[in-house]
């Protein structure tokens, strides 16, 4: 796997970073250690080098595996955590949101269950639409200061408050914000019109979640298979509910037998091709090995242009919204 820059930091991230939603079986629907291991075994010996968690995957199972699987080659990793959600269903006011009291035990509860002294990206995960931004940088700022969290990185957050908070963080000197991560794919790429430019003027590194729609641009929902459209209650999932989504999958399927590839391969190198680093979150090492041929696979211009235009969006400019190359 080769390796980028990422956003204005010294990062040197791996084509494919590896989200862990799936590590653990708390919420019903996962996989258990053994296939936790063999597939963070086969990512890491694979090239890759960045490992996607939040405190809530799995109500901290994602979190207490990565800390017993990782171990001795914890270094060899840029490791990412979220909070805002909590660690469990039961979790309290106190407990969630964006507050430095909940950022703090947050953070602290990561760090055990992880097992190391610090997390090298630390996202917001959510807003919580009540924590005011500069409450929320001046907890960054301190846990930066303290060296328990290394970057700082904002999840799902719309682009106005990416762009606010960005630009109080520059003029404050403050802890800076390195990284956003927001959902994008063939069937969601309204993060084009607004998550994308702010990044490229900014200089924010993009971390794109959901590449495969949740399963959907695989194909394997038309062949009656079930996963996240189940597996999740429905959530983190795109349906193949409109005539133009289901024109999408075919055209990402005809595209895959054309290069002797697979439908997810080509949805992820789509995904790729805007220079962002997307989040895969395999259930098995199946999946995993064949999502990690994404990064062997070249699309023409041409199959650029037939699945741009296939896919978009009402009012969306012709021109792609890609973020710079590395320097």
């Amino acid at each position: 796997m080769r390796y980028t820059s990422f956003g204005q930091t010294g990062l040197q991230l791996s084509e494919l970073a590896l989200g862990t939603g799936n590590f653990g079986t708390g919420w019903g629907h996962g996989a258990d250690r053994d296939m936790c291991e063999a597939m963070l075994g086969h990512y890491l010996e694979a090239g890759g080098n960045v490992i996607d968690t939040a405190d809530i995957y799995q109500f901290g199972q994602s979190e207490t595996l990565l800390g017993d699987l990782l171990g001795a080659r914890r270094n060899e990793v840029i490791l990412a955590s979220k909070f805002t959600r909590g660690d469990s269903p039961e979790a309290g006011p106190l407990a969630t949101g964006n507050s430095r009291r909940a950022m703090i035990a947050s953070l602290e509860a990561s760090l055990r269950r992880l097992k190391t002294d610090r997390i090298d990206l630390y996202w917001v995960h959510y807003p919580d639409n009540v924590t005011p931004s500069e409450e929320l940088l001046r907890g960054l700022e301190d846990l930066s200061r303290s060296g328990k969290i290394l970057y700082v990185g904002l999840s799902n957050f719309p682009a106005w408050r990416l762009a606010r908070i960005a630009t109080m963080a520059e003029l404050d000197r403050s802890v800076p914000i390195a990284a956003a991560q927001f959902e994008h794919s063939l069937v969601r790429r309204e993060c084009e019109t607004d998550l994308l430019p702010a990044c490229r003027a900014l200089g924010i590194g993009a971390m794109t979640w959901s590449p495969l729609g949740g399963g959907m641009l695989t194909g394997k929902y038309r062949k009656g298979e079930s996963g996240r459209a189940e597996g999740f209650g429905g959530k983190v999932f795109q349906a193949e509910n409109t005539p133009q989504r289901s024109a999408i999958l075919d055209t990402v399927t005809a595209t895959a037998n054309e290069l002797g590839a697979t439908a997810d391969q080509v949805a992820i190198a789509w995904s790729r091709s805007h220079g962002t680093t997307p989040l895969i979150g395999p259930r098995s090492l199946e999946q995993l090995k064949t999502n990690l041929k994404a990064v062997e696979l070249t699309l023409s211009a041409e199959q650029l242009q037939r699945l741009d235009e296939v896919s978009r969006l009402a009012g969306m400019p012709v021109e792609r919204t890609t973020l710079p190359p590395v320097a």
